[in-house]
């Protein structure tokens, strides 16, 4: 999970243009404020992916809490792109509470972590990529409904080699798609960089054709 990756100065999400950024970016101060926020979010977000599995943990839950977990992440979406300072303070910190609170209740139920042997990636259509060293670690994947393809290192290699032939002839796991947590933060100054904004000034110089610059 380092935060020390070197990101893009392009914002990683925006609005359509002309519409109007959300209360928590109108300035530099604001926008500083809430990105630590959601910086918080992300990087549990992650540990939880990395301990538990991509999207895994919120389908380790009886289907009740699993319901108030959505329920409060679209809240915090919804804070994210339409919020004040305080609306996305307040989500966010609610949005870590419902992590730790289905990381508790997945533990206190004996389910079963994602193991060392195994390392998941989130694909771009939402499928999930799990990669063994050999097939008899393939048997410590658990796809728990997710949809999932398992590869090898050897296959990696066959991939790499004769893509995307290879690809094509994977048998995936049938199920639901997900979106895995982002593994590092942007540094909001590098989303900054272009603004000539002082602290407490409107953004309206920074990606105006782009409107909101939600960076997360």
């Amino acid at each position: 999970m380092a935060i020390s990756k070197k990101q893009s100065a392009k914002p990683m999400a925006s609005k359509a243009a002309g519409q109007s950024p959300a209360k928590w970016q109108e300035t530099p101060g604001l926008y500083l404020a809430g990105k630590a926020e959601i910086d918080d979010v992300s990087l549990l977000a992650a540990e939880m992916d990395d301990y538990w599995g991509v999207d895994r943990l919120r389908l380790l839950v009886p289907v009740e809490l699993r319901e108030k977990f959505d329920r409060q992440r679209h809240l915090y979406t919804y804070a994210l792109w339409n919020g004040d300072l305080e609306e996305l303070r307040a989500q966010a910190r609610r949005m870590i509470k419902a992590w730790r609170v289905l990381d508790q209740v997945a533990r206190d139920g004996g389910k079963t972590p994602l193991s060392a042997h195994v390392w998941e990636v989130a694909l771009a259509d939402g499928t999930v990529a799990a990669i063994v060293q050999n097939n008899d670690q393939a048997r410590l994947v658990y796809a728990e409904g997710r949809c999932l393809q398992v590869y090898t290192l050897e296959e990696i290699a066959r991939l790499i080699f004769a893509f995307p032939a290879l690809v094509a002839a994977k048998e995936a796991f049938e199920g639901v798609k997900v979106v895995g947590a982002q593994k590092s933060v942007v540094d909001p100054q590098t989303v900054l960089a272009g603004s000539n904004a002082g602290l407490n000034d409107p953004l309206d110089d920074l990606y105006p054709e782009q409107g909101a610059i939600v960076a997360v």
